[in-house]
């Protein structure tokens, strides 16, 4: 079995032309790939904080929650939109938020999977409507939908689905 090349190493293939490598390896260099995470930002669940700290509760109902979203700079990525990470992130967390309305304290959830539709970038100090509705919901099953709005204009710039799976708490 072959060893895994170190951090300094790299695992380049003959069929690619060296330019190509070059302009990939400066690519990476340029959006930042392999710098140093700052000591502040190493705390445990900083991620969670920094996303959550850009949320505020608008409007919570059975099947439905709403949610302000301001696009600050923590959140942006190397090209002035929203990263996909926290967009992701925060469809998880309004999903999860959204489902808890209509199931029994009883059951747990479990992420089954998240689809995430990219459909404009939101730039830098905007506001996002976000809404979660419950899509369907069953014994086993919830789906819940969750669209980013451009507060201004109501229109969509991420649509997303969350489909859970439901169960009993274990009685241990």
């Amino acid at each position: 079995m072959a060893e895994p090349p170190s951090s300094t190493t790299r695992l380049i293939t003959k069929d690619v032309d060296r330019k190509c490598v070059d302009v990939i390896v400066g690519f990476f260099q340029w959006v930042g790939i392999s710098s140093n995470i700052p000591e502040n930002m190493s705390t445990k669940d900083f991620y969670s904080n920094i996303v959550g700290s850009h949320l505020k509760v608008h409007q919570i109902q059975r099947g439905r929650v709403t949610c302000l979203f301001s696009v600050k700079p923590a959140v942006v990525n190397f090209y002035g939109g929203v990263h996909g990470g926290a967009v992701g992130a925060v469809a998880e967390r309004m999903a999860i938020a959204c489902a808890r309305t209509v199931m029994a304290e009883d059951k747990q959830i479990f992420l089954a999977e998240l689809s995430i539709s990219y459909l404009y970038a939101a730039p830098a100090n905007s506001e996002l409507i976000i809404d979660a509705s419950v899509s369907r919901t069953g014994k086993t099953v919830t789906v819940v939908a969750i669209d980013f709005k451009f507060k201004e204009s109501g229109n969509v710039c991420y649509s997303c689905h969350a489909t859970f799976f439901n169960r009993p708490v274990s009685k241990l």
